[in-house]
């Protein structure tokens, strides 16, 4: 499976790595019908990350994490997160559950050219399809490697194994959603989208599908309010109790989230800022606290001051 490292037949090059001369304009697919039926938007998420690496340590995981901020800065419920080695049945079972389950489903990895990149092949057989190349994709492939000292020195068993990164489930919506990549998002069952592992490449492609997406109107967006405290958590734990209770059926959900010596980060999120932002006034108030920016606390939560 592709983890990012640069070599001239990865989907990491061949999908962004360019001559700074270059300047690359395909066509963007145009924004077909709702494939959840007029009306709906998407409610529930949920997000399949596939690979050995990840589950041996060997690869980080930024991208469920992308994840879920997207699905909460876009309204959508993330549900569940899960990680599954590269075994055909492992990635079948999960993503069959998960489209039953879930409005939007991604899967991220295990689209690259080597032999343990089979995620194109066993979701096709999740849905009972067969694999075909996608010639607009291997046309765009081509289009945009034209020009590399390598391209013509490589092997008929290196091409064959380059052109699987378009071999897809011959039912699969192919989405060209950004103009400079050749490499599109593909969609099974109008829920589950597949996306390669590498991170760059990843966030580019989720940013631009969002046109593509039936996403919950402004009105379902939620609003986080972030309050600091020095206090002990053992010390607020029976106010935040006692606050949980009394606005639960409001739909605001209070989290606590404690940094080592350092203190407690008490999160409110809710449909209804006036609402969020009046209940944040009492916690700075009755914690002693102070309302912090997201990017605070996030350089907070990396340890940086």
């Amino acid at each position: 499976m592709s983890t990012g490292q640069e070599k001239p037949d990865t989907m990491a090059t061949a999908a962004s790595s360019q001559p700074p001369a270059e300047v690359w304009n395909f066509e963007v697919t145009s924004v077909p019908s709702n494939p959840l039926g007029e009306g709906r938007y998407i409610k529930t998420a949920a997000c399949l990350i596939i690979g050995d690496e990840i589950l041996n340590g060997k690869t980080l995981d930024k991208n469920s994490n992308y994840f879920a901020r997207f699905c909460f800065e876009n309204g959508i419920e993330l549900k569940r997160i899960e990680v599954v080695p590269d075994e055909e049945d492992d990635i079948v079972e999960a993503s069959r559950r998960m489209v039953q389950m879930y409005d939007f489903v991604i899967t991220s990895g295990g689209i690259g050219p080597t032999h343990d990149d089979i995620t194109y092949a066993s979701l096709a057989k999740a849905f009972n399809q067969g694999l075909v190349h996608h010639q607009e994709t291997l046309r765009r492939m081509m289009e945009m490697s034209k020009n590399r000292p390598w391209i013509n020195q490589q092997t008929e068993e290196q091409r064959t194994a380059r052109e699987r990164m378009a071999l897809f489930p011959e039912k699969g919506e192919v989405l060209f959603v950004a103009k400079d990549l050749w490499v599109p998002v593909v969609r099974l069952e109008g829920k589950l989208c597949i996306f390669p592992g590498i991170p760059s490449l990843y966030q580019r492609l989720l940013d631009s599908l969002v046109p593509f997406l039936p996403l919950p109107p402004l009105s379902e967006r939620p609003f986080r309010l972030q309050v600091f405290t020095s206090l002990p958590e053992s010390s607020i734990a029976p106010y935040l109790t006692e606050l949980q209770k009394r606005v639960k059926n409001e739909g605001v959900r209070v989290g606590s989230y404690p940094l080592l010596q350092r203190g407690v980060y008490v999160s409110l999120i809710g449909l209804d800022e006036k609402r969020v932002r009046g209940l944040g006034d009492e916690v700075v108030e009755r914690l002693q606290g102070k309302v912090m920016t997201e990017e605070e606390v996030s350089q907070a939560k990396d340890g940086k001051p």
